[in-house]
């Protein structure tokens, strides 16, 4: 009987048919490379049939050595069309055999390494016009690619890799001529030409850009006019501030109309706070359900700042309730925070569906607010607006506050209180439920845009809890990410960072520890900034534009080696680092950092025309050269009462230093007077006579 068992169980795992629930080995019979990696992205696929192998020196030298094509499949963890594709091809044992014998298979996390998600992507939007994830590409032995797309259906996947298969085993010099030229393409798109004419920043230049960006607004639900949609909060970071320095007001109102859309929108979770990465339809609904880490930290920063100008609650309810949920989900007890939670999570029935933690059916609703359910529904669309499939319904809203209060005759007061019962009756059930997986990996770029995102809150709202959080992560990356060399590293996990810094961990970080200074004025995150930038000079830029290249010279060589400029849902690092030399030229008077950001941003004015949206960080930088930038110096023992009062204004052309005694920095020395607290407001250190009190200060800005 033992023997029979015992055959059965080898016919079943032969098979990869056999599941027993009561055995984690029966559960994932098969174990790859990816077992001893830590991104969670890799481990999930660490189980696969497919003998994946991680990127290293040893599996691109055993590509070369066998000289079989390399598979590349770059996706992460939260990704939902990733998880299609590993259940439908991936997990299945004839697609592995096809992939096994054929190919060196390589899994990427994207966001542990964007070098190689960035070169292999650019080399798909080449052949294909288009990109996302997952994104599958083959190569050369050494690493040029040949073909790639993203999401395959099981029967494309088979046939594509049957017959480049069959054209490299008979005729190679195809594919090598073409490796070639693809080279030569990916190598071209991220050049940027040193730009020779004298440098000239104008405002008429920056409202040409607006005005040609403006033809695709979408001026009944915000945001760009089309779909899916994606928040982009850099650029509506920039619109608020062109619009206040301007004094236009219909700019104004597009921002705001874009972000209470998005706040209403069930791209917003109404429940438990944060955003979603985007929405699949133009009226901000249904989302891809994913949470970033990235868009939650840098909209808490575009919320907190709309707040400040327009003083709206909504605005501040989404940064309370966004960094309620970030502390309580995605933070570690050192400071981190973690990467983000997947789209998919567990139905009733034990299968992962997207969005199956969030959504809900009208009866469970019914059910649990009882005679509240009419008023909850009206609020929240549970009708044909809010409706979306199977029965269920993403939470949305459409109308204000103010609407509700005079349709069921009820108080703000009421209001608020049934808006509270709401969330907590629901968050009950909803805790219940699977969570989402978590991608618990934390990515210093990352981070320092989370830290900026709580110091930003602190400087608006005045939370103490706030700026607590923030010096935690500040301290963490200092004794985590930052090496002994000045260098820093990209990723940690489990008590470990291996993975060396790209440009963005720097600019990010840098970015972070300059605001860090202006509210604490601890010399310490100011000279940190500074040293992390000479460490850029040394190991990232190019000699002949000027510009930054994405890795260090200390990485391994790419297929290409490439230079960020173009400004997507997260800010391109190198125009955050354009705008960190023009605050850091500033605060210590050099001219190398000041003459390197002009270059820069004039390298990459020419294109700026063509799509505004895209280089929406270089025009708030351009800002900074086309109307008065100031420095605001203030010295003596109320140094933080001033900028305490400061920060009631939304003043985005500013810089702030200070010391509560004598100093030698540029913008602070020989300014100490005893027993005073004096305001310096200068430009290019130029400085008007010091006031003492705030409202003289900011009357001389507004002058």
């Amino acid at each position: 009987m033992r023997f029979i068992k015992l055959l059965l169980l080898l016919i079943c795992i032969a098979l990869f048919s056999c599941k027993d629930q009561n055995s984690e080995s029966m559960t994932h019979p098969f174990t790859n490379d990816l077992i001893n990696e830590t991104s969670p992205y890799l481990l999930q696929h660490a189980h696969n049939p497919v003998n994946w192998k991680a990127w290293n020196s040893k599996t691109l030298a055993e590509a070369k050595e066998s000289q079989k094509l390399l598979l590349i499949s770059v996706g992460y963890a939260a990704c939902h069309w990733c998880h299609v594709m590993e259940h439908e091809s991936f997990e299945d044992s004839l697609v592995a055999q096809l992939m096994n014998a054929n190919f060196i298979n390589i899994k990427v996390d994207r966001e542990e390494r964007p070098d190689i998600d960035q070169i292999y992507m650019t080399a798909v939007q080449l052949m294909t016009g288009r990109g996302g994830w997952p994104m599958n590409v083959i190569a050369l032995p050494d690493g040029r690619p040949i073909w790639g797309g993203t999401y395959f259906k099981k029967e494309q996947w088979i046939s594509a890799l049957n017959q480049i298969s069959k054209l490299y085993k008979e005729n190679p010099e195809k594919l090598i001529e073409y490796a070639n030229k693809l080279e030569q393409g990916i190598k071209s798109v991220d050049i940027v030409a040193l730009n020779t004419n004298t440098p000239v920043f104008e405002l008429d230049f920056i409202e040409e850009a607006v005005i040609k960006w403006s033809k695709q607004f979408d001026n009944h639900n915000g945001g760009l006019n089309r779909a899916p949609k994606f928040m982009m909060p850099n650029n509506y970071h920039f619109l608020l501030r062109y619009a206040h320095q301007n004094k236009d007001e219909m700019l104004m109102d597009f921002v705001n109309l874009t972000l209470t859309k998005m706040a209403y929108g069930g791209v917003y979770d109404q429940i438990g706070g944060g955003f979603s990465r985007y929405s699949v339809d133009p009226i901000w609904h249904v989302p891809h359900f994913e949470k970033m880490l990235y868009d939650n930290a840098q909209l808490v920063s575009l919320y907190s700042d709309a707040y400040l100008k327009t003083k709206k609650p909504i605005y501040k309810d989404v940064v309370v309730e966004t960094l309620a949920f970030i502390e309580q989900e995605m933070m570690t007890n050192n400071g981190a925070f973690y990467s983000s939670y997947d789209a998919d999570s567990e139905t009733k029935n034990g299968e992962l569906e997207e969005g199956a933690y969030y959504v809900w059916q009208k009866e469970d609703l019914k059910l649990a607010l009882k005679e509240d359910f009419d008023l909850f529904s009206d609020y929240y669309n549970i009708n044909d607006y809010g409706f979306w499939e199977h029965n269920n319904y993403v939470l949305i809203r459409k109308d204000d506050d103010e609407y509700i209060l005079k349709k069921y005759n009820i108080t703000s007061e009421v209001l608020t209180n049934k808006k509270k019962y709401w969330k907590e009756s629901l968050t009950i059930i909803r805790n219940t439920r699977p969570k989402p997986r978590l991608d618990d990996k934390s990515l210093t770029s990352w981070n320092a845009l989370m830290l900026k995102g709580y110091i930003d809150a602190f400087r608006v709202f005045g939370n103490k809890h706030y700026l607590d959080i923030a010096i935690k992560n500040a301290e963490f990356i200092l004794s985590k990410q930052l090496r002994e060399d000045g260098g820093l590293y990209h990723n940690f996990k489990n008590g470990k960072s291996t993975i060396n810094g790209y440009l963005e961990d720097y600019a990010t970080t840098i970015q972070a520890f300059l605001d860090l200074y202006e509210q604490t004025l601890n010399e310490k995150w100011l000279f940190t900034a500074r040293d992390l930038t000479n460490y850029v000079f040394d190991h990232f830029q190019d000699d002949k534009s000027k510009m930054f290249y994405f890795t260090s010279d200390e990485d391994d060589k790419l297929v290409s080696r490439s230079i960020e400029y173009t400004d997507n849902v997260i800010p391109a690092s190198n125009s955050i680092m354009a705008k960190n030399l023009f605050k850091l030229s500033h605060y210590f008077d050099n001219e190398h950092f000041s003459k390197t950001a002009v270059t820069m941003l004039n390298n990459v004015k020419p294109e700026i025309q063509k799509y505004g949206s895209g280089y929406s960080n270089w025009l708030d930088l351009m800002l900074n050269y086309t109307v008065p930038f100031y420095e605001v110096a203030i010295v003596g023992e109320a140094v933080f009462t001033k900028i305490f009062e400061f920060n009631a204004f939304y003043l985005p052309n500013k810089i702030v230093a200070g010391s509560s005694q004598k100093n030698t920095m540029p913008l602070l020395k020989n300014r100490y007077l005893e027993n005073e607290t004096l305001i310096y407001v200068c430009v290019d250190n130029t400085c008007k006579l010091p006031v003492s009190d705030v409202e003289n200060a900011i009357n001389l800005l507004k002058n």
